[in-house]
């Protein structure tokens, strides 16, 4: 007689299915990838038990959905891998001697590229390294220092492979960094990255998915099950495909294919028709979310409406003229792809709006979600209330602010540093928020990112208490929100029968944990479709 019973049955102190209404549970059934049984006591569900069927009993330990990081960079974390470690080092001493120390094992000729997860102000001197300095580490490697999305510093080695001197203009939307004399600094700022990176060879595939593996897992060891990764070229996404194919990850993953270095309509249109091959390829592990535009800078370039506190004569860069990013956008609902933009400032925001409004005006029946805001870091209460009413719904990053409140008070100072990602305005108009990291510009983790959005605490102290949410509501939008932002509503967010059997593991529920310990809370297992990809060793 064939075995009808479960392959996972599990027994916890309290299994939170963030269902409506629904009180915890004790005993979950999972069978193949999904959930099949839950009940309120703990031997309900033994009859579900066979021979082969694996019974886990997890104690006093608290069970909740897996999370999602709705705005992260997983492919910056892999490369990140094997990259030279200058997260780690504390002056600037030390990070040309990590450069330098990877030179010595390099062949000449060959670049030698950096993590990405460093700040600055992290440095005892403050500030980032020059080409001069790089040159020191090595003049006979083309030398790429990250730092974030949105910066690099190279060596001269570099500079003269990218063709670019003293003469050089900056591309619309990027800077070139200059001295008072006019030297180059090494320093290239959003667009000007390219002029770059292009040279840069692809790594090897397996050694690319080897990141992935390692990138993932430890994604999945704080909590995160699905990443939304914004910013993945159509090479990228091959690299993805290869990963998933060798089971190598250990988060779903949803990616926006990148428009960043387009800047006109017909540029989208042709990365529209290479997108073309993955429409039909989708997953529960892998699928193509939509298009990633880029409307103004980071930290250092954000759009804002008064100018920055450190120059009075600037306000940050734009990266598309409005009527060309309308069109642009527009190209890419018309072929049913959903669109994420990056807006920062409170000008780009204003701006977005704009843009967004005229898409929708000319396409009123789109499906809901097709445009949503990413960061929305100034938003003021006029276009809060433009976007709620255009139902267009805004990825928040507290771990990012987190991370660069010292950085970015330099630019912008410290009543906008305070007002930035204001979620509890957000929720109050009836917005679909969701939560995310910014990795590499703020660190992952699932309770990294609910302890942020409700203590608002950053690296210079709290910044904007006004603007906190309470625990269910940070949950919410890392779990039913962001499920909802995907359209997976109907598959993952809650724990219910029929949905993924996608779950974390606590060894103290997060809900009674004080704030000061919330944040490096991590779970004891994750489990994806009712696989463990993170458990005790």
């Amino acid at each position: 007689m064939k075995d009808h019973g479960a392959d996972l049955l599990l027994r916890a102190a309290a299994i939170h299915t963030l269902a409506p209404g629904q009180a915890p549970q004790r005993a979950l059934a999972v069978r193949g990838d999904r959930v099949i049984a839950l009940s309120p006591q703990p031997d309900a569900l033994d009859a579900l038990a066979t021979d082969r069927t694996t019974v886990v009993d997890l104690g006093d330990s608290t069970v909740l959905p897996a999370f999602d990081d709705t705005h992260t960079h997983l492919l910056f974390a892999a490369r990140s891998v094997h990259d030279v470690p200058v997260h780690r080092a504390r002056t600037i001493a030390e990070f040309l001697g990590l450069i330098a120390q990877r030179a010595a094992v390099t062949p000449e000729g060959q670049w030698i590229r950096t993590t990405t997860d460093w700040q600055e102000l992290n440095l005892a001197e403050r500030r980032m390294p020059t080409a001069a300095e790089l040159d020191r580490a090595t003049d006979r490697h083309p030398v790429l220092v990250k730092r974030g999305g949105h910066n690099d510093v190279v060596n001269t080695y570099a500079l003269r492979l990218a063709g670019i001197d003293e003469s050089t203009p900056a591309p619309a939307g990027g800077v070139i960094g200059r001295d008072a004399e006019g030297r180059l600094t090494g320093r290239l700022i959003d667009t000007a990255v390219g002029l770059v990176e292009r040279l840069v060879p692809a790594e090897d595939r397996g050694r690319r998915v080897d990141g992935l593996r390692i990138a993932s897992a430890q994604y999945a060891a704080t909590g995160i099950g699905t990443v939304r990764d914004c910013m993945v070229m159509p090479s990228d996404y091959d690299v993805l495909t290869a990963a998933r194919d060798a089971r190598a990850l250990s988060t779903r993953v949803r990616a926006l294919i990148s428009a960043l270095q387009i800047t006109e309509a017909a540029g989208v249109e042709d990365l529209l028709d290479t997108m073309e091959q993955w429409r039909y390829q989708a997953d529960p592990w892998l699928r193509v979310w939509g298009v990633k535009f880029g409307l103004d800078g980071g930290l250092e370039a954000g759009a804002t409406e008064e100018p920055y506190v450190c120059d009075h004569g600037f306000s940050g860069t734009l990266m598309w003229e409005p009527d060309a990013l309308t069109e642009a956008v527009e190209a890419v609902v018309r072929r049913g792809w959903r669109v994420g933009t990056h807006a920062y400032g409170d000008r780009a925001v204003r701006i977005l709006l704009d843009v967004y409004e005229c898409v929708l005006a000319r396409n009123p029946h789109l499906p809901p979600n097709s445009l949503v805001m990413e960061h929305g870091g100034l938003a003021g209460p006029e276009q809060r209330s433009r976007a709620v009413a255009l139902g267009i719904p805004v990825t928040v990053q507290q771990p990012l602010l987190h991370d660069t409140a010292e950085v970015q008070r330099e630019y912008w100072g410290p009543e906008r540093v305070a007002a930035l990602f204001p979620a509890r305005e957000w929720l109050d108009l009836g917005a679909l928020l969701t939560g995310g990291s910014d990795f590499p510009v703020g660190r992952f983790g699932a309770m990294r990112s609910v302890s942020g959005m409700t203590t608002r605490q950053t690296v210079i102290g709290v910044q904007g208490l006004e603007h906190a949410v309470t625990y269910t509501e940070a949950l919410a939008a890392h779990t039913t929100s962001a499920a909802l932002l995907l359209g997976e509503q109907h598959l993952r967010g809650t724990l219910t029968p029929g949905r993924l059997a996608d779950l974390t593991v606590w060894h103290r529920d997060p809900a009674t944990c004080p704030p000061d310990q919330l944040r490096d809370l991590t779970p004891t297992h994750t489990l994806l479709g009712g696989h463990w990809v993170h458990q005790p060793a």
